[in-house]
């Protein structure tokens, strides 16, 4: 287990370099550009060697079963230092956040949207206990951390929401840089957007504001204020969200349609 672990921390390390050695890449398609952050190419080439096809000799240690199990149990604290930066980016900004506030507040009864929209089409195309992972949220650090407390990450509900984590990582990001600057174009206002890119993913939140600030630079400051103010109480409030509303909604309604779909 030692041996593997030392295999899977250089992997990592090289990975994470060259990653940030491409860096962002924004990809202009007509009046959009795609923004894609290196988080995305580290997430793709470390499914490719992960393929069965890879998996033989140095690549086996790498993703030794030990190796898989630590980073799916430990993979919650890597996201501690990301909530450090974002109070650190709301902190100049607090006095114009804090005035309109209790918009934040509201825009929080969007994580209920999973669920009431997302579990009946998981149910629908054939996913069962996997849906309860995958629709609870958008699948990021809060979701992740409560299905593997409540039903670990080797569980069915466990692999829905991994599956999301990672389809999420992947793709999510690249949606909202280039949903962003659409809706932008359609006269949406930029704080709005601003507010709007912090749904609790690191990932799709720095997407999403990169590209509004690639369209607005004057306003950067401003701009990653607001997202980073909206992830933060996506963040905390969001928990609350999920386990007082969006959690027990969830077991009434899948109950309910499976019982159903059985019938």
């Amino acid at each position: 287990m030692k041996n593997n672990l030392a295999y899977i921390i250089v992997f990592a390390l090289i990975v994470v370099f060259v990653s940030e050695m491409i860096g962002f890449q924004s990809i202009p398609i007509g009046n959009v550009s795609i923004g894609v952050l290196p988080l995305v190419f580290a997430i793709v080439i470390t499914m490719i060697f992960g393929m069965k096809f890879f998996r033989k000799g140095f690549w086996k240690k790498v993703y030794s079963e030990g190796n898989i199990n630590f980073s799916s149990k430990y993979l919650i604290f890597i996201m501690l230092p990301l909530m450090a930066r974002y109070g650190a980016d709301v902190a100049p900004n607090i006095r114009e956040i804090i005035s309109i506030g209790w918009v934040f507040i509201i825009q929080e009864l969007g994580n209920l949207g999973t669920v009431l929209l997302g579990l009946p089409i998981a149910i629908l195309i054939g996913l069962r206990r996997e849906a309860i992972g995958a629709t609870l949220g958008i699948g990021r650090e809060g979701e992740l951390a409560y299905i593997s407390e409540k039903y670990t990450l080797d569980s069915d509900e466990g692999r829905g929401v991994i599956s999301l984590y990672v389809i999420g990582t992947l793709f999510g990001a690249i949606f909202f840089s280039v949903f962003a600057p659409i809706l932008l174009s359609f006269g949406f206002d930029i704080e709005a957007l601003a507010m709007a890119s912090g749904v609790g993913s690191g990932s799709m939140m720095s997407a999403a504001s990169a590209t509004l600030v690639a369209s607005n630079p004057d306003m950067e400051s401003t701009i990653l204020a607001f997202a980073s103010a909206s992830q933060l109480l996506t963040s905390f409030l969001g928990t609350f969200t999920m386990i007082f509303l969006a959690a027990p909604l969830q077991q009434v309604m899948y109950k309910f349609m499976v019982r159903r779909d059985a019938s």
